[in-house]
């Protein structure tokens, strides 16, 4: 989306589209649950096989997600959040529609140190007044994975000024970029809620052809091959966190430029911004780590442009011919997953209800659909609205109608709309094993998780370990816990907030002494 106050400008089609490890002491930042089984999100972290998404376990996972903007705007924080309807619940609302995934778009404005969130309403939201934009952005991460939820981040413009036909600007140079996907990899490192980076939103065309200045797939040119840039920023991501999906947009006209229709040079076929991948089987994005990419087109309706193909005298029945030429065959042909990041309309025209309707019908059924995450959750998208109406309450039903039938709700998700389940005793896990990464001489470090498994908070809980007969702390032993960049030096020290339903937090332990044995355990009350 290029922006959620007016309407957009699409680039048109402009000619016909063809048919054709060690464990180390380490503490965990957001100790968000990892999303569960079943319920379509899977459990742990996510990888590729040939055109599916598949689970820790091997179980084939269909993102069925929404889009929820903000961050990218001048607001950097997710909007609605002004409403009267309050944050928590409006993530209860998504998961029982059954949305199982959220794409959060962002600007590098809103992540830098000192960025301020502006327009959180002080009754509907108290606990989030005063936060940064990275500090609301945990709290929904952690809510979300609570409730079985997955995350994407989709790094949406440079600045909050607007969308870039380039990943980069004068203002914001390659290396923030990379710099930036790099520092948020690492701030959600071991949370499985927060599944993938979208690189960077709609590469598209500038200028015009043979003189376009914008993204172009497989030109060759560093400075606008969207394709060598994905590359570069997939694999800087996964050197820092080798677990995420990497998604991948298309761009709208391989060459980088607009068509000429005045040069008399036969054009290519061009497409929505991000939405053309017919190169990507001749030039694919290559990563460092195998089975991790997942290609993101956009596709819209025509709220947001009327593209030439809807006039063809076939339509509906041309459709599905110019998606396999745009990125279908990506999907048909097993070389890659497709999770289509964006698509949405007012639902205005007839048209546009044939064309939701198709497009859904083309992603097919069940698990083995493909995955997507439709724009949006926000109803200020000027030219597509949303799933949401004004008061940020109320539900669309005559698009919801059309979605429902491809969602898979995630666990605990509901998927009817009904009322949440009335809580169960809280009840306590703790990791039951952990690895030594030195011998006993000269110290003992371990990790466990410790998480809630119940559906109520679990106040004033804490940590501690034993020690074997004859070696206390006051022998000869130094010992801390650490969480979430905290050092205690207590024995059992009380973690300072509520431990919220499915949340767990990684717990390191150190220790240091003479050549004795060391904690013969760690334990969590």
């Amino acid at each position: 989306m290029k922006s959620p106050w007016t309407g957009r400008r699409w680039q048109a089609a402009l000619t016909a589209v063809a048919t054709t490890a060690a464990t180390t002491v380490l503490a965990v930042a957001l100790g968000s649950a990892p999303a569960q089984a079943a319920g379509g999100t899977g459990t742990g972290y996510l990888h590729t096989s040939g055109n599916k998404i598949v689970d820790s376990t091997g179980a084939t996972v269909r993102l069925t997600g929404i889009n929820w903007f903000g961050m990218e705007t001048d607001n950097k924080t997710f909007h609605g959040l002004w409403s009267g309807n309050p944050w928590r619940s409006q993530l209860d609302l998504m998961a029982s529609l059954g949305y199982n995934t959220i794409r959060v778009p962002f600007s590098d404005d809103a992540i830098k140190p000192g960025a301020v969130a502006t327009s959180v309403n002080t009754s509907s939201n108290p606990d989030l007044v005063g936060l940064s934009p990275m500090q609301i952005l945990d709290k929904v991460v952690d809510y979300a994975g609570g409730k079985g939820m997955r995350i994407i981040l989709d790094r949406h413009r440079p600045t909050s000024a607007g969308q870039t036909a380039l990943w980069y600007t004068s203002a914001v140079p390659e290396s923030t970029w990379l710099n930036d996907w790099k520092s948020l990899a690492q701030h959600y490192a071991g949370n499985t809620t927060v599944i993938g980076a979208d690189l960077h939103n709609e590469p598209h065309a500038d200028g015009t052809d043979p003189n376009g200045t914008g993204a172009c797939w497989g030109c060759g040119d560093t400075a606008r091959d969207w394709r060598l840039a994905a590359e570069r920023a997939g694999n800087a991501v996964l050197s820092v966190q080798p677990n995420w999906l990497i998604f991948v947009e298309g761009v709208s006209c391989p060459s980088g430029g607009n068509a000429n229709s005045w040069d008399n040079i036969p054009d290519e076929p061009c497409g929505w911004w991000g939405g053309n991948l017919s190169k990507a089987k001749d030039y694919p994005v290559r990563l460092n780590v195998a089975n991790r990419l997942v290609y993101s087109p956009h596709e819209y309706a025509t709220s947001v442009y009327h593209q030439a193909w809807f006039d063809d005298p076939t339509y509906p029945a041309n459709m599905p011919a110019i998606w396999d030429a745009f990125w279908g065959y990506l999907y048909k042909q097993n070389i890659a997953p497709i999770m289509i990041g964006e698509f949405g309309t007012t639902l205005a025209s007839d048209i546009d209800k044939t064309w939701l309707r198709e497009l859904l019908k083309y992603t097919g059924t069940g698990v083995n659909g493909m995955s997507f995450t439709y724009w949006s959750w926000n109803p200020n998208s000027g030219d597509t609205g949303g799933i949401l109406k004004d008061d940020w309450t109320t539900v669309d039903q005559a698009k919801q109608s059309i979605l429902q039938p491809y969602l898979i709700p995630p666990v605990g998700g509901g998927g009817n709309g009904g009322p949440t389940p009335t809580p169960t005793p809280t009840a306590v896990s703790c990791g039951t094993s952990y690895a030594l990464t030195n011998t006993w001489s000269g110290g003992f470090q371990a990790e466990l998780t410790v998480k809630n498994t119940g559906t109520a908070p679990w106040k004033n809980w804490s940590v501690g370990w034993t020690m074997p007969s004859g070696v206390t702390l006051g022998s000869g032993w130094n010992a801390t816990l650490t969480q979430s960049g905290t050092t205690f030096t207590a024995k059992a020290p009380s973690y300072a907030a509520d431990l919220a339903p499915g949340q767990s937090v990684a717990v390191g332990f150190t220790a240091n002494g003479p050549s004795t044995p060391g904690p013969s355990g760690i334990t969590c009350r």
